[in-house]
C-alpha cells in the first residue's frame, strides 16, 4: 500500500523559487547537451539527410510523447517521418516500416522492451537505426548505426524520478536534428507553408503579391515628362510613399521616392519642382510579379532595405504596387 505524504504547504516565494530550479536544471542538461556534441551527431544527420524512405520515430511512455513531437517537427520542416507505437509494432504496424526507411528510437534508460523486440527484426531487413538514450552502455545504444547521448545530471523532479530534464534534453536534440536537415534541403518559408495551409500562419505565407498590392487607380504613376513637383502630388494622393515613371506603353523606367527628393536637395539643387522627375528617378528599380509570394517580397524589401515595391507583368508594364504597411496590414511582417 502505498503511504500517503500530507500536503506541503508553499508560500508564493518557495513555489518561484521551485519553478525557477526546475527551468535552471533543464537549462542546465540543454546546456552540457550541447557540449558533447561531436562526430556521433554529424553521423546521425548525415544519415537521415540520405534517408531514402521515411524516418519512423519511435518510443514508449514520455518518450513516446517526444516521439510524437519530433516526428510532427521533422514532417513539417520537410522530412518526411510518423510516428509508431513501437508495442503496437509488435501487433502488426511493423509492415509500415520498408527497408528504405530509417528509425529514430528514443528510450532514457535505452533498455525498453518494446523497442528492444522490434529492432532487431529491422535490422535484418535493413533499416538503418539512430537511437538516442541517457545510456550509451545500454542494448539500444550498441545495436544503433548512430547513438547520441542525451544523459543529463539530474531530472527537474525533487525526487529525480519523473523524466524532466531528459525529457527537455531529447526534445531538444530532436529541434537540432530537425533544423539542420531543414537547412541542408534548403527548406524556405513557402515550403512550410505548404506544410501548414490549415493555420492562420500558413495562410498568412501563402498570400501572393496579387492579394495585397494596389491595383488601378491606387497605383502612383507619372510620366517621363511629368515635374517633380507633379511627381509629389501624384505621390501625396494615392499615398504609399513613391510613384512609378513610365514611358508611353506603361513600362516602368523607374521609381521616384521621398528618398530621391532628399538626396537632390541634399547637393543643393534648386529650383527643383521644374526638374524633370526622370532626372531624379531611380532607374531599374527592385520589382515583383503579382504571382509572386509576399513573404518572399517581404524578404526582398527588408534585405534591400526599401519601404515599396512595383509590381511588373512579364512585359515589363506597371499593374500594381504595395509598400511596408500593406504588409503589416495582412500580418506577413
Amino acid at each position: 500500500m502505498i503511504s500517503e505524504t500530507p500536503p506541503h504547504p508553499m508560500n508564493d516565494a518557495t513555489l518561484l523559487d521551485l519553478a525557477r530550479n526546475v527551468l535552471s536544471i533543464e537549462s542546465e542538461a540543454i546546456d552540457q547537451l550541447s557540449l558533447r556534441l561531436d562526430g556521433s551527431f554529424v553521423a546521425a544527420h548525415h544519415l537521415m539527410r540520405a534517408c531514402q524512405g521515411r524516418i519512423v520515430v519511435s518510443g514508449i511512455g514520455k518518450s513516446g510523447h517526444v516521439g510524437n513531437k519530433i516526428a510532427s517537427t521533422l514532417a513539417s520542416t520537410g522530412t518526411p517521418a510518423f510516428f509508431m507505437h513501437p508495442a503496437e509494432a509488435s501487433h502488426g504496424d511493423l509492415g509500415m516500416i520498408a527497408a528504405e526507411d530509417l528509425l529514430l528510437a528514443l528510450s532514457n534508460s535505452g533498455e525498453s522492451e518494446e523497442l528492444l523486440i522490434i529492432v532487431p527484426l529491422l535490422k535484418r531487413r535493413g533499416t538503418r537505426l539512430v537511437a538516442i538514450t541517457g545510456n550509451p552502455q545500454s542494448r539500444l545504444a550498441r545495436l544503433a548505426d548512430v547513438h547520441l547521448d542525451a544523459s543529463v545530471p539530474r531530472e527537474a523532479c525533487p525526487l529525480n524520478l519523473a523524466p524532466t530534464a531528459s525529457t527537455t534534453a531529447v526534445l531538444a536534440l530532436g529541434d537540432a536534428l530537425a533544423v539542420t536537415l531543414l537547412e541542408a534541403k534548403g527548406f524556405s518559408a513557402a515550403d512550410f507553408a505548404r506544410t501548414h495551409p490549415g493555420g492562420s500562419l500558413g495562410k498568412r505565407l501563402l498570400l501572393t503579391v496579387q492579394d495585397i498590392m494596389h491595383q488601378d487607380p491606387r497605383v502612383p504613376r507619372v510620366g517621363t515628362d511629368a515635374t517633380v513637383a507633379q511627381a509629389l502630388a501624384e505621390m501625396s494622393d494615392k499615398a504609399l510613399g513613391m510613384t512609378a515613371v513610365v514611358d508611353g506603353q506603361g513600362r516602368l523606367l523607374g521609381i521616384f521616392t521621398d528618398g530621391d527628393l532628399r538626396r537632390a536637395l541634399e547637393k543643393g539643387q534648386t529650383a527643383i519642382h521644374d526638374i524633370k522627375v526622370r532626372d531624379l528617378m531611380t532607374a531599374n528599380p527592385v520589382v515583383t510579379r503579382a504571382d509572386a509570394l509576399a513573404a518572399e517580397a517581404a524578404a526582398t524589401m527588408q534585405e534591400r532595405k526599401i519601404f515599396g515595391l512595383f509590381v511588373v507583368d512579364a512585359d515589363g508594364k506597371l499593374v500594381g504596387a504595395f509598400n511596408m504597411h500593406d504588409l503589416l496590414r495582412a500580418g506577413i511582417v
